[in-house]
Order: C-alpha cells, then structure tokens, then sequence
C-alpha cells in the first residue's frame, strides 16, 4: 500500500509541475508567434498603403514609427506580383530579395489567386492580395529568419522543459520516501495495532465462550447465553476480517496460486446459501456458465463469492430476489451477484468497498454488518488483479460486478 501511495504521490506531482512548465512554455511561444504575426502585419500594411514600396523614412518619420527598426528598410526582403482581375500576372517585382526568382513568384501569386487566398503564410513567407486600381496584387513578406527564431526557441523551451521534469522526477523518487515515511509509520503502527489487539481479543473471547458453555451445562440454554454466542460470533468474525484485511495490505504478499475451475467453485458456495435463502423466504437465481477455467487462489476466490452472496442475504429485502451469474466474456470472466432492495441510498455505491463504510448504518446494526466485507472481497479481487464495482440501473436493485 505504502508503495502504491508513493507512485500516486509522485504521479500527482509530476502531473502538477507537467502542467505548470508546458503551460508556462505554451504561453511564452503564443507570446512569441503573436509578435512575430504582429510585426509581419505592420510591415505589410506599410508597403501595402505605400503602393508595393517599402516607405523611405526620413529620420525624424523613423523615430516616431513604434515598433519598427530604423535598419528595417534595410533587412526587410519582400517581393509583389500584380495580376488582373482573371489571374493573369501583369508585374513582378523581386528587386528586394533575391532568393525567388521571377517565375516562382508569379506561381505563388496565380496559385493564391485561384484558391482565393488573401492573406496567410504560404512556406515561409507571408502574404496579403490588396486591391491595386482595378487589378490586384499580392505582397510576399520573407520571414524565414523570424520562423526560424520562433521554432528554434519552441524546441529550446521543450527540451529545456523535458529535461526539468526527468530533473524533477529523479529528486521525486529520491525524496519522495521521506514524503510518506510518517504514513508509512502510521500505517505500520496501525497495522500492529490491529494484529496485537485481534490476538488480545481472542483470548477473552475463548474464556467468555468457555464460561457460556459451563453456564449452559449448569443452567441450560437460555437466551442471555445465546445473545452472548452469538456477540462472540461476531467479534470473532470481526477480528478474522481485520486480520485478513492487515495481510492483505502487506507489500510483497505472494499469494498461492493454482489452476481450477471456477465454475465448480461457485457452484459449491452457491448450494451452501441455498438453504439459507429458503429459510428466509428468498428467491435464489442462478446461471453459472460451465467449464470456466482460472488461475488463482481457491480459498480466496471461495471468500469472495462467500462475501457477495451473505451481503446479498444479509441487505435485500423481504421475500426478495438474488441473481448469481459467471459467465466468460472473450478473455476475462464476469461474476455477478445482484439482489433486489427496498430503495437504494443515495451515495456513491464504490463507496462500500471503503473500509467501515455503511450506506445505511441502521439496517447494518440490525444484519450484523460491520461495513468490512465488501473490503474484503475488493482485497481479494485486487489481489488477482481484476475490478470490482458497484452499481444500480433502477435504484430498486444493486448488483456487484467482478470482472477477472
């Protein structure tokens, strides 16, 4: 247990920190790719209002243009293709870059031009179709630097980001023991706790049980020494309960595995609760598929179903119904058990599988429950690594689902 709680901890928390490191790095490149869309857009709507011409700014205009850089003339490679109102290129001009020539230009503008483009990114330049008397023209912005600066953060930032979760993960498993060591030492005294006190409980249990029965001999039966047998039947099932349920939660516990058929099995602890559902006066429903073969532990497997069908006595209603099923779907095998009630309590059905959780704690007190066994059964079905859920469709059934 100690050990799952310390991968949860450390899953938790690298989630976490995963979260804040790409959400700060997705922001900071947002940032980064909107000022450099930003600043292409400036710098098209300047040539674009100077009729294809990048403006020549005297130095007094150049200092009060915000956010373009006085060198900006000078570094900016752009090329113009006009064409008229049928596509038909009239005019290139690639005088200021030199790394497209005429005829790809007038490709790129006919190409824009025929899908209806205008404006976007097409490779690496930008582009936008302005009206130009009555024909168009379209302006080719190179931004392969500023793309090239934009990516080359982009993976910066990740592999930076990368390494600091593989960082962060390694301190994680390195202190993460320290983290949960006071749990670990709760746990462990709780553990020991309640080994030492079910040992201690046992022997007055064995004197009290001795004691009724020399009641009995001398007295005979009554209904004081009955009340008391069965109190003693009570906490004894307790402490048994809890004593499985402390071995259970041991790490490294290696359970005694087999092969048998699990449809036998069930059929076998199914014929036991039949005189039982008799006797209260309970429809007993079942559908075992035969020849279902496992791989597990027999004395456990035997617990469980044991489990399920005395909670399914024990809670449904008067002269109700309980539908016990095994059946085979695909690879795993399902184990139903399903009893009809009065009325389902609101709550989360999962939450019966906590430990000394009760829906109802009145109608426990009268069962004799003590909110354990379905802990119990959910021990075992983790230890065979299957599902165990709870659910209701109607709100007047509940059935118990093991998937193994």
């Amino acid at each position: 247990m100690i050990k799952t709680l310390r991968k949860k901890f450390i899953f938790i928390a690298m989630c976490s920190i995963a979260v804040v490191f790409f959400g700060i790095v997705g922001i900071i490149n947002a940032v980064n790719y909107y000022q450099l869309n930003k600043n292409g857009e400036e710098i098209l709507s300047m040539i674009s209002k100077n009729g294809g011409y990048f403006p020549d700014f005297g130095y007094h205009r150049r200092e009060r243009t915000p956010g373009i850089s006085p060198e900006a003339p000078f570094t900016t490679r752009y090329f113009t293709v006009v064409l008229d109102s049928r596509g038909t290129v009239l005019a290139v001009n690639t005088g200021k870059i030199a790394a497209i020539s005429t005829k790809n230009a007038s490709d790129y503008a006919a190409e824009l031009f025929q899908k209806g483009k205008t404006k976007g990114y097409l490779k690496n330049y930008k582009y936008e179709r302005i009206p130009y008397g009555t024909d168009n023209m379209y302006i080719f912005l190179d931004c392969e630097r500023e793309i090239g600066t934009f990516y080359s953060f982009l993976w910066a930032s990740l592999i930076v980001s990368l390494l600091g979760m593989l960082l962060v993960f390694l301190l994680l498993v390195v202190f993460s023991g320290r983290a949960v060591k006071p749990i670990a030492e709760s746990y462990e005294k709780q553990k020991r706790f309640i080994t030492d006190a079910s040992h201690e409980i046992k022997t007055p249990l064995a004197i009290i049980s001795a004691n009724t029965e020399v009641l009995e001999l001398e007295s005979g039966e009554s209904e004081w020494t009955e009340s008391i047998k069965k109190q003693i039947a009570r906490l004894t099932s307790l402490t048994e309960k809890m004593v499985f349920l402390s071995r259970m939660d041991e790490e490294g516990l290696v359970l005694e595995m087999t092969d048998f058929s699990l449809s036998e099995l069930v059929r076998d602890v199914a014929e036991e609760f039949t005189a039982v559902a008799s006797a209260q006066q309970k429809t007993f429903f079942r559908e075992i598929e035969g020849d279902i073969l496992i791989h597990g532990n027999e004395a456990m497997l035997r617990q469980l179903v044991s489990i399920l069908l005395d909670n399914a006595m024990k809670y449904s209603d008067k002269q109700g119904k309980i539908v016990l099923s095994l059946h085979r779907r695909e690879k795993k095998t399902e184990l139903l058990v399903e009893n009809t009630v009065e009325s389902v309590p609101e709550g989360k059905l999962d939450q019966l599988f906590e430990r000394f959780y009760r829906l109802d704690s009145s109608r426990n007190s009268e069962t004799g429950g003590y909110g354990i066994g379905l802990s119990a059964a959910k021990a075992i079905v983790m230890a065979h690594k299957g599902k165990i859920s709870a659910g209701s469709g109607d709100g007047k059934t509940i059935e118990f689902l093991v998937v193994l």
